[in-house]
């Protein structure tokens, strides 16, 4: 009976529709934020995953079993190198995929914290014109994966290039306009070297690559140190840590907390950073309002 009424009540029920195939190469990332660097380039010709999902942390990430049979089926493996994902080369041994570093090439930072010195600063794609670099070796590998697109492959790679010094341009402007006395920059994590490079900003931070129990008192202690000495009128913090080690910060000096960075991931499409562009325009704009003493 209950078969019976289950199928005489099916005549209101939507067809499934057929799935289309998608039968495309397959690239997967380690991360969104290199996801979304690598479909620019990629356009409609490829499929671009990343291993890490939206707001996760890359630096100490565990790959789960389905992270490696992701792997297990992709036809090309991009990481970002310079240290970053500690866990990249476990995870790519016994796969045959080939897999390109993206920032070879580009001018490495060393970190400077003593616990890490000499060791490279990892961030490289917080530069827009490290990034330039990051899409031209992309286009290439994306060339040699698909030769049959690859003009494609080069072209979306020079036009997001001219949107990466557009934004550069923009940003450099921007920074430009906070006075020489307040040019200090004070996040927890030393995530921005190659950003403050770029615009001459003088870096301080709680620790060099995240980790949180590296927020010692002695380092806390320290950044309150800098903050005073310098009258840096604002801090910041990383959207994938506690911004706990910072409020204490703005506890004992006069500075006030200046807003949320972002670094290891993009956000949702309704957030506020869901693209690579919008992640660098975030900072870059909350760093330059904050320390113009801009915040309400």
């Amino acid at each position: 009976m209950l078969l019976f009424l289950a199928g005489c009540s099916g005549g209101t029920a939507a067809e499934p529709q057929p799935v289309e195939p998608d039968d495309r190469p397959v690239v997967l990332t380690t991360f969104t934020v290199l996801a979304d660097i690598a479909q620019n380039v990629a356009g409609e010709h490829l499929r671009v995953e990343s291993v890490t999902r939206l707001g996760a942390e890359i630096h100490g990430y565990e790959p789960t079993p389905d992270d490696l049979r992701r792997a297990s089926r992709a036809d090309l493996i991009l990481d970002n190198g310079l240290n970053l994902e500690a866990w990249f080369a476990q995870f790519v041994a016994d796969n045959p995929a080939p897999h390109v570093t993206v920032s070879d090439g580009v001018e490495v930072i060393d970190i400077a914290d003593e616990e890490g010195s000499g060791k490279p600063n990892p961030h490289a794609w917080m530069s827009p014109l490290n990034v330039q670099k990051y899409a031209g070796r992309i286009a290439e590998a994306f060339s040699e994966l698909d030769p049959e697109h690859a003009s494609d492959y080069r072209a979306n790679a020079a036009q997001y290039q001219s949107k990466l010094q557009a934004v550069h341009d923009e940003l450099a402007a921007s920074l430009a306009q906070i006075p020489e006395s307040h040019r200090t920059l004070v996040t927890c994590e030393g995530a921005f070297s190659y950003l403050a490079r770029d615009v001459g900003l003088t870096e301080k931070y709680l620790w060099a690559v995240n980790a949180e129990s590296q927020a010692t008192p002695r380092k806390v202690a320290a950044a309150i140190d800098a903050v005073r000495e310098r009258q840096v009128p604002a801090v910041f913090c990383e959207s994938t840590v506690s911004d706990a080690a910072m409020q204490r910060v703005v506890e004992s000096t006069d500075a006030v907390y200046g807003g949320t960075l972002y670094v290891d991931s993009l956000s949702a499409a309704d957030g506020p950073v869901p693209t690579y562009l919008d992640l660098i325009t975030h900072d870059t704009r909350t760093i330059a309002r904050a320390l113009k003493g801009e915040l309400p």
